[in-house]
C-alpha cells in the first residue's frame, strides 16, 4: 500500500472505476460496499432501495 491508498494495476484501477460509475448512473437510492482483501478491491456490492409513492 503506498501512502493510505490501495495498490492497484492502472488497467484494474480503470475497470474498477468504470464498473462504479455504471452502478452510480443507474442507481437512485442505495448503497455501494468495497470488499478489501490484502489492500486489493475484490468484491463491489450494491444494495439498492426503491421508494414507493
Amino acid at each position: 500500500m503506498k501512502g493510505g491508498r490501495i495498490a492497484l494495476k492502472q488497467a484494474n484501477w480503470q475497470n474498477t472505476i468504470k464498473h462504479l460509475e455504471e452502478m452510480l448512473t443507474t442507481m437512485k437510492f442505495g448503497s455501494i460496499t468495497l470488499v478489501v482483501q490484502d489492500g486489493k478491491i475484490v468484491q463491489i456490492e450494491k444494495n439498492e432501495k426503491i421508494r414507493l409513492p
